[in-house]
C-alpha cells in the first residue's frame, strides 16, 4: 500500500515551513491577569491573527492553519461560546474583503453544520470570493476535531465500499488522507501560552511536524514571536526516519 511521502526540501534548503499550524492558546488567561472579562481576551487574540497573517505572508509560508475552536469547545461556559460565534460571524464580515485584496484564499475545516445559518452562509461566501487566490492558503480550523476528522474520513471510505465504487484492498494511507478535511501535512507546528500538549488538531496532518511551544499568551503573539518559531524551525534537523548522511544527500 502506497503511504504519503514526507514533504521535500524547499529551494531554500528547507529553512522555512511550507505548511505552518498554531494552535491559539492564552486569550483568557491575558484577560483575566488584566482584570477583563475572558471574551475580551478573544478580542484582543483577533490582532494577534492579523499579525501572524500578515507575516506569514510576507515570509512566504505557503498555508496557515489556525485553531479557532474545537469541538470539544463547546463545553465552555454559554456565554463565552455566544461571544465566540459572535466574534467569528464579525471576523467573517469584515476580515474576508481584506484577506481578498491581499490575495489570500481563505477555507474553513470542521463540522459546519453546528453553526448558525448566518455563519455557514458567510463561510460559504468567503470561500468562494477568495477560491482564485493564489497567495497564503489560509485554513481555519472551526468546531474541529482531529479524531473526528480522521473518523469521518473512513466513514467516506467505508461508504464508497459499500457503493462499490472502491475496493477495500485499494483504502491506504493516501487513500484516507485524500478524503480529510486538509490533506496538507504541517511542517511547523506552534502552540502559544506555554502549554505542551496537540489537543486534538490536526493528528494525522501533524505526523512529521516540529513542535514549537512558545510561553507567549496569543493576544501577546506578533510578528516578533512568529519569526521566533521559524527561527527555532530552521534549525531542526528533519530526519524522516532517514539517516544525516542520506537527508544530506537529499538537499544536495
Amino acid at each position: 500500500m502506497t503511504s504519503p511521502q514526507p514533504p521535500e526540501p524547499r529551494a531554500d534548503g528547507d529553512t522555512l515551513p511550507r505548511h505552518v499550524a498554531i494552535i491559539m492558546d492564552g486569550n483568557n488567561r491575558w484577560a483575566k491577569a488584566r482584570g477583563l472579562a475572558g471574551v475580551r481576551g478573544h478580542h484582543a487574540g483577533v490582532e494577534a491573527v492579523r499579525a501572524v497573517i500578515r507575516r506569514a505572508a510576507e515570509r512566504g509560508i505557503e498555508t496557515l492553519t489556525l485553531f479557532a475552536f474545537s469541538s470539544e469547545n463547546w463545553k465552555r461556559p454559554p456565554a463565552e461560546v455566544n461571544a465566540l460565534m459572535e466574534l467569528f460571524l464579525m471576523a467573517l464580515k469584515r476580515e474576508v474583503k481584506k484577506l481578498h485584496q491581499h490575495d489570500i484564499r481563505l477555507s474553513v475545516i470542521g463540522d459546519r453544520a453546528g453553526f448558525s445559518a448566518a455563519i455557514q452562509k458567510h463561510i460559504a461566501e468567503a470561500e468562494a470570493l477568495t477560491a482564485e487566490n493564489r497567495g497564503l492558503h489560509l485554513v481555519i480550523a472551526a468546531n474541529y476535531g482531529g479524531r473526528g476528522d480522521i473518523a469521518q474520513a473512513a466513514r467516506r471510505l467505508g461508504e464508497r465500499v459499500a457503493d462499490g465504487e472502491l475496493a477495500p484492498d485499494a483504502i491506504d494511507e493516501a487513500a484516507l488522507e485524500g478524503e480529510l478535511g486538509l490533506a496538507d501535512p504541517v511542517d511547523l507546528c506552534i502552540r502559544t501560552s506555554g502549554e505542551r500538549r496537540i489537543s486534538n488538531f490536526l493528528l494525522w496532518q501533524l505526523a512529521y511536524a516540529e513542535l514549537h511551544f512558545s510561553p507567549v499568551l496569543w493576544p501577546d503573539f506578533d510578528g516578533e514571536a512568529f519569526d521566533e518559531a521559524l527561527a527555532d524551525f530552521a534549525g531542526r534537523k528533519r530526519r524522516f526516519g532517514m539517516t544525516d548522511e542520506q537527508v544530506e544527500a537529499r538537499g544536495a
